[in-house]
């Protein structure tokens, strides 16, 4: 399946962590897109794996698309690396293959190793990456509670029963 989104392309973002092995899972709106929704979103969601060495990677990624904090315009003293990511359970980024959110624990979701071992497989451009399964998604949609998260579900749940 390709998919495209206007004036914001994600592809940049996981063929950057996808080249340096960064252990993640695609969740948020971007998952819902892969998994059939019609919704549309600009920035790219993703939790990961919190080892040491998964966090250096993932540091440097960040590090290399020279990230900031998105909505912070004044100078402050910032650096995306693996210190930062022990520290942080979310993160609001953006960098110059575009927005990005880091959530250590999304919250409603299971732990790392069971939404990593319960998510799909799917191809994007040149990669495949590890996307939420829809039931995990969901999940994680409901405890979100927002009005659009809430939109997400009942189109997930329409998108489901479709599903062989």
């Amino acid at each position: 399946m390709t998919v495209s989104w206007p004036d914001f392309d994600p592809g940049e973002l996981l063929t950057a962590l996808t080249a340096r092995k960064v252990d993640f899972v695609v969740i948020g709106g971007i998952a819902a897109v892969l998994l059939g929704s019609a919704r549309l979103t600009r920035d790219l969601d993703i939790t990961f794996a919190p080892d040491p060495v998964n966090l250096e990677s993932l540091g440097e990624v960040l590090v290399e698309l020279g990230a900031r904090l998105r909505g912070v315009d004044d100078d402050v003293p910032f650096t995306a690396d693996a210190a930062t990511l022990r520290r942080v359970e979310n993160l609001t980024l953006t960098t110059r293959a575009g927005q990005i959110d880091l959530l250590a624990a999304p919250e409603g979701g299971p732990d790392y190793d069971t939404l990593r071992n319960r998510a799909e497989r799917t191809t994007v451009g040149q990669v495949t990456v590890l996307v939420a399964s829809p039931a995990d998604l969901i999940s994680m949609k409901r405890a979100a509670g927002r009005p659009k998260d809430l939109a997400d579900i009942e189109e997930l749940e329409a998108i489901g029963r479709l599903r062989p």
